[in-house]
């Protein structure tokens, strides 16, 4: 079952440009999937950003899929 990822990923105007981000802090899902794009693992993230959690990266990964969810049904 995904994450419900509406409880964990925010977004605020004034913050990062509006980007979405995570628990209100400054990371960006963008980071996240940066991240983790590049070879990081789940476990390297949470040591580089011991303020995260392996919940927070899965509603990063959630996001996205929605996101691109979306994107295909406004193509269809």
């Amino acid at each position: 079952m995904p994450v419900n990822y509406q409880d964990i990923i925010t977004i605020e105007p004034g913050k990062r440009g509006g980007k979405p981000c995570i628990r209100g802090m400054r990371i960006t899902v963008y980071d996240v999937l940066s991240y983790l794009a590049s070879g990081m693992t789940y476990e390297e993230v949470l040591n580089d950003f011991p303020y995260l959690t392996q919940e927070d990266i899965l509603a990063c990964l959630s996001y996205a899929a929605d996101r691109e969810g979306q994107m295909l049904t406004m193509q269809a």
